[in-house]
């Protein structure tokens, strides 16, 4: 038998049922096809249009572009003609898909590994006023721009002040759009072409493959290395700064100790010396500190270096300074003039965000970093405990860290619920997403830098990674 026929007008179809030739007939094609579609659930699938007109939709547009709102439709209609969704679910599938889309791809995370400055959490949480600072510049503002005259100003120059109130020692400062090049235009500016003395023993490499050598070197100076590994003395660097020499160089080893047979050569000593020879001295100091800190007297400050003699810092500010990802260079006046008029600090200048946010960090109150410090062991244990209780957990003795290269080996004494491995996961994947530490077999939840206004949805979060398990 032949496929089946249709004929115009009064149509025929012939099948079979069987063995037995079955004839029906239809006054119209149409109702052919209009009872097959009925009889196909996905005929039932709201179309595209119907989907745009809903209230979802238009509330979502104020935050999402119309290709991202698109997407979300295709998503949920795709899903209900694969039979995963049922077609009257689609509409408040895309409610509830748009009311949680973000046009911003990065999650936000709650860090429960009790490391403060977590580079791979991007380092320091900003302060209230420095997310307020954050809003108010993300429209217009007078970042070059003198309002009284209407003509155009300096840049940066509320950071700027901000940054001298806060370190005196300092006769100028300048903002760039990180700790590396910071370094960069330093080197550049005076050294370009010329010779940096620096000791072997602080060469370092930080994360991500980072070499402080090839940093400078890709900015046409050439390093002149003095002393060794372990031991460097003042008269390696007397007999290596000549007429050659750009400036002298001098860098916090930040991730590493050097213990046992070791020597260097301080600030206070080496000033001098290049004073004598009229060589600028630059002192990295990496994690960011503008003052001393008594819980970290090992870690170095802009204004002690300063006043040791350094005559320029360069400082990350998005690590022990708490504040956006920023370079900050303090120092005299005549060298950070001369950095600052230099064709490459264009190339590297903060944006109007990153100068709203750190001058906001400067002078408004204690930030998130400086708080996790410092947070009392007392009051950390309660919250571990009260969390620990809500889940059926334990509680044990947890070491925190400084991170991002700050105060290398420096314990935070502190506390954390212990759970099973297989929770990290659970905890990573959640809402909120939540990062422990795993160590020893055991995932570790240390609420050290989680704020506490965040407990109830971490402990949500840590009750369903526990229900997760069973």
């Amino acid at each position: 038998m032949g496929p089946p026929v249709f004929k115009t007008g009064e149509i025929e179809y012939l099948g079979l049922a069987g063995s037995i030739p079955v004839r029906l007939r239809q006054a119209h094609s149409t109702g052919v096809r209009t009872t097959m579609r009925q009889a196909d659930p996905r005929s039932r699938i709201p179309r595209t249009d119907q989907l745009l007109a809903l209230p979802a939709v238009a509330e979502a547009r104020a935050r999402l572009s119309e290709r991202t709102i698109r997407a979300v439709l295709a998503e949920a209609q795709a899903s209900a003609r694969s039979g995963a969704l049922p077609p009257e679910a689609v509409a408040d599938a895309v409610g509830a898909a748009l009311a949680t889309r973000s046009a911003m791809g990065l999650r936000p995370v709650l860090n429960a590994t009790g490391v403060v400055v977590h580079t791979n959490l991007g380092r320091a949480p900003l302060s209230t006023a420095a997310v307020q600072a954050l809003l108010a510049a993300a429209g217009y503002v007078d970042v070059e721009l003198d309002l009284h005259s209407g003509t155009r100003s300096k840049r940066g120059l509320g950071a700027r002040a901000a940054l001298l109130a806060a370190c005196p020692a300092a006769d100028e400062a300048l903002v760039v759009n990180n700790g590396a090049a910071a370094l960069v235009l330093a080197t550049t500016a005076l050294a370009a072409g010329r010779e940096v003395v620096v000791s072997r023993g602080e060469l370092i490499e930080i994360g991500a493959g980072f070499r402080l050598p090839d940093l400078i070197e890709s900015t046409g100076a050439r390093l002149r290395e003095v002393g060794t590994t372990n031991r460097t003395h003042l008269r390696d660097y007397a007999d290596a700064i000549g007429p050659d020499t750009g400036c002298v160089l001098k860098v916090h080893p930040s991730n590493f100790r050097v213990e046992g047979f070791t020597a260097g050569v301080s600030i206070t000593e080496l000033a001098p010396l290049a004073a004598e020879r009229g060589v600028p001295l630059v002192v990295d100091l990496g994690s960011g500190l503008l003052e001393p800190d008594p819980l970290l007297p090992d870690e170095p400050d802009a204004a002690s270096a300063l006043t040791a003699g350094a005559d320029l810092t360069t400082a990350s500010g998005d690590k022990l300074l708490g504040g956006p990802q920023a370079g900050v260079l303090l120092g005299r006046g005549g060298i950070v003039t001369r950095l600052a008029r230099h064709p490459l600090a264009r190339a590297v200048r903060a944006d109007k965000l990153a100068l709203a946010a750190l001058e906001a960090t400067v002078a408004g109150g204690t930030t998130p970093v400086i708080a996790a410090l410092h947070a009392e062991p007392t009051r950390l244990r309660e919250r571990a405990e009260r969390l620990a209780a809500a889940v059926g957990a334990a509680v044990i003795p947890h070491d925190g860290r400084v991170g991002g290269g700050g105060a290398p080996g420096v314990p935070l004494p502190g506390w954390a619920i212990r759970l099973p491995e297989a929770a990290a996961q659970l905890l990573r994947e959640g809402t909120p997403a939540v990062l422990p530490r795993v160590h020893d077999g055991a995932c570790l939840v240390d609420l050290r830098c989680v704020p506490e206004a965040d407990d109830e949805n971490l402990t949500a979060a840590v009750q369903a990674a526990v229900n997760g398990l069973a």
